[in-house]
């Protein structure tokens, strides 16, 4: 993977209507984030758009294939991104448009992975000291 700074600053420029575009660089590539939700990855000077089950019909339409990486030992797996559709590299509001849908992907995805209490369980009680 590798990243490519200025396809980050056209991302940020063309999103600055929907909020803050952050980037943490992982693996060569990055990750993006859109006021702190997951919404793209960018390498070889693409984006890859977030998607879920709710989603891909959308994708699939519009052409735009799923994100696979192949290892060393020939095995090849994929992500659950999609190839940006080509307007969006000189079009912001085909950018929004397809970030949106991304969003709401990430924004399913971190609420299926927050934490949640076992059933039948309270907090731990702290002894009372009052005493």
């Amino acid at each position: 993977m590798s990243f490519d700074e200025g396809l980050y600053q056209w991302v940020q420029e063309a999103l600055e209507p929907l909020g803050t575009v952050s980037m943490r660089k992982m693996m060569g590539g990055a990750t993006l984030y859109l006021d702190g939700t997951v919404f793209a990855i960018l390498d070889e000077g693409e984006i890859w758009f977030k998607a879920d089950d709710e989603s891909n019909a959308v994708w699939d339409e519009a052409g735009c294939e799923r994100f696979s990486v192949t290892f060393k030992d020939g095995k090849v797996d994929t992500m659950n991104y999609r190839r940006a559709p080509a307007d969006v590299y000189d079009d912001p509001e085909e950018m929004q448009r397809w970030a949106r849908l991304a969003v709401e992907a990430g924004l399913r995805g971190a609420a299926r992975k927050k934490p949640k209490r076992p059933s039948g369980r309270s907090a731990p009680r702290r002894p009372d000291r009052s005493g």
